[in-house]
């Protein structure tokens, strides 16, 4: 089973309660990111494994008691996570040779979701109050009661991107499945064992009934868009491109299906004049780089006062110039490769691009020293134009944007100054005044200070075109649920 010590290769999907290949047997290469070496490979779901895929969760929802029994559903996602739990070496091990991620990442890919976000889900749905009641009135000569009922939305459709795969995969599916619903999980081609791993340990861990969840990996984006035209799924809650998310908006409008967005984001972190500039620069120099700056919340445009600006920069390049990269299962490194060619020669193409409007300030080249492997140098541009492309796309790499401001309301400006709304963050010697700025920056997430909002507990998602709903907390669970209203007599 395994491709290498230590690593889980399994190539199997979970469809309908059963392990199984892909029809006819089809299969594509998992390639490690580091090496460009195959590991092995992974089952390339067709049309016919969907469709299956599709009805078992249909059916399950439709037909089976999973729906309607909470206890059971938390003992079935506790049983999971104690699986998962005892499998973190090798899902560790998995996530970095596919995905790339450093072993310094380890902690918030995989044991952050299992110690943390998992359990606060399965909580939050166990605890849930499902129905309340609105209380008496009385009209048109009836005096009434109203109840207020949450119930799942039904099959949901949880799409997932490659940059933080395995933690992406529980925050769908767990809240789902404990609300109720049943999922069909898809996940990225290039990231396809951190899920097939979890539908492994479900069917040999858990009592999860046949259907309830189905793990589909393929290549063929025709096969996954199946599930964003097909009447019977109710919900798709992706994650990933803007691009990809207005495809999936335009698909699913024929149903009507609900479509749940995390997208594409630009944040903007803010320096107010009156900061600690070094400190407020380091960090955001240093944070541009983890899982080489393969995040989209990650902070790529750096606003610094006019009056500071030659300071922050020269700090930046200091910062930037001895960020140690390479080989992702060599301790010490902040950062490993790219996913995958395609977005190598993306993020270049975008570096070049900037390179004949703004100043190139630092890197923006694929490294000497690494001859195998999809790297990308730290690279810094200075003297942006927050109009031009490097400071209004999505990068995805390990791409920081300095732009010079004059006064707050110009900071805020800019830092608004974009399609996308994710996240950001405002540093000050004043936290009444940096509360301010962030408060009017219009995005999903802000730390001001350093504060920190992410947690099991708190509404993740963005403004404008950063996506639609929010992920974990309440209003995260509440996304896979329908609301009824029951009118009843009053008793006499």
């Amino acid at each position: 089973m395994s491709a290498a010590a230590g690593i889980d290769a399994e190539q199997r999907m979970l469809i309908d309660g059963e392990l199984v290949g892909a029809t006819g047997g089809r299969v594509y290469d998992n390639v490690n990111p580091a090496t460009e070496e195959v590991i092995g490979v992974a089952a390339d779901a067709t049309v016919e494994d969907m469709e299956r895929a599709i009805a078992s969760a249909r059916r399950a929802f439709d037909e089976s008691a999973w729906a309607n029994d909470l206890d059971f559903r938390v003992s079935c996602l506790l049983q999971l996570r104690a699986a998962l739990d005892e499998y973190r070496e090798t899902l560790r091990a998995t996530l970095t040779a596919e995905n790339g991620s450093t072993n310094a990442m380890g902690a918030i890919q995989v044991d952050d979701p299992i110690d943390h976000f998992m359990p606060a889900h399965i909580e939050t749905g166990r605890t849930y109050q499902y129905e309340h009641s609105l209380g008496l009135i009385e009209r048109f000569g009836t005096k009434s009661d109203r109840i207020v009922r949450r119930e799942p939305i039904g099959v949901v459709a949880a799409i997932t991107p490659w940059n933080a795969p395995f933690y992406l995969n529980l925050a769908k599916i767990v809240p789902a499945l404990v609300s109720g619903c049943t999922v069909i999980l898809k996940p990225a081609p290039d990231t396809p064992w951190s899920g097939s791993i979890i539908g492994k340990l479900i069917a040999e861990k858990t009592d999860i009934p046949p259907g309830v969840i189905n793990v589909v990996t393929t290549l063929d984006n025709s096969v996954a868009e199946q599930l964003t035209t097909d009447a019977r799924v109710d919900c798709v809650h992706f994650t990933g491109s803007t691009g990809t998310g207005r495809l999936i908006m335009r698909n699913g409008a024929e149903t009507l299906k609900k479509v749940c967005l995390e997208l594409g984001g630009k944040s903007a972190a803010i320096v107010l004049d009156d900061a600690d500039i070094a400190a407020a620069v380091i960090g955001v120099a240093t944070s541009v780089c983890i899982n080489a700056g393969q995040g989209c919340t990650i902070n790529t445009r750096l606003l610094l006062p006019r009056s500071k600006y030659d300071e922050g920069v020269a700090v930046a390049l200091e910062t930037m110039r001895n960020i140690p990269y390479g080989d992702p299962t060599v301790d010490g490194n902040l950062y490993g490769p790219l996913i995958n060619k395609r977005q190598h020669e993306r993020v270049l193409s975008l570096i070049e691009a900037g390179s004949a409007q703004d100043t190139l300030a630092l890197g923006g080249h694929a490294p000497e020293h690494l001859a195998k492997g999809y790297y990308v140098e730290p690279t810094l541009f200075t003297d942006v134009d927050p109009d031009h492309r490097i400071a209004q796309e999505e990068v995805f790499g390990p791409v920081l944007s300095v732009i010079p401001y004059d006064g707050d309301a110009e900071a805020v400006d800019i830092a608004n100054n974009s399609i996308f709304g994710l996240n950001g963050s405002v540093v000050s010697a004043d936290q009444d005044r940096a509360l301010g700025v962030a408060r009017q920056v219009r995005a999903g997430t802000i730390s001001v200070n350093g504060g920190n909002w992410f947690a099991a507990d708190a509404p993740f998602g963005g403004y404008r075109q950063s996506g639609l709903g929010r992920e974990h907390g309440v209003l995260g669970f509440e996304e896979f649920l329908e609301i009824k209203t029951i009118g009843i007599p009053a008793p006499a």
